[in-house]
């Protein structure tokens, strides 16, 4: 079987069966992400226990590369502190940008350096990851007001 076919079959794999789908109630992180180009949504989810990912959802709909791609980053982050999440987030938009996949770093996420083949097609793949990334900002930016007035009091 030629790679190009086994990353398609990890792509349509995730697409048909998507783990972690489905709303998460009481997130710490929620956030949402639309490419208007091609009408994908989604919004992700995720709980906190500490500084690491306990729990991750998104919701969403759009093209099997969009979905795919919230399917394996859910999986990839489940475990992972935000700052090792953050990390995870560079790593692929680099991948997608042209930088060499390390495979055994990115696991199945190097499925998705096919797509950049097809540039148009590179907002799809990212949308989940650039969504993560702004929820995780947003979410300590947040948390250093929260401690700066906590401190200035």
């Amino acid at each position: 079987m030629a790679l190009d076919d086994l990353y398609r079959e990890v792509i349509l794999d995730h697409y048909s069966h998507p783990r972690n789908k489905g709303e998460l109630p009481d997130p710490d992180i929620k956030v949402e992400g639309a490419n208007p180009l091609c009408g994908d949504e989604l919004s992700i989810f995720v709980r906190l226990d500490g500084d690491r990912v306990a729990d991750v959802r998104f919701v969403g709909r759009g093209c099997s590369i969009s979905q795919a791609s919230a399917s394996m980053m859910t999986e990839r982050i489940k475990g992972k502190t935000l700052a090792e999440a953050r990390a995870l987030v560079s790593r692929f938009k680099g991948m997608m940008q042209g930088a060499p996949a390390d495979e055994e770093e990115l696991g199945e996420l190097a499925a998705l350096q096919g797509v950049r083949k097809f540039p148009v097609r590179v907002k799809c793949a990212t949308l989940s990851w650039v969504a993560l990334d702004q929820g995780i900002e947003e979410f300590e930016a947040t948390k250093a007001k929260v401690a700066a007035k906590a401190t200035s009091e």
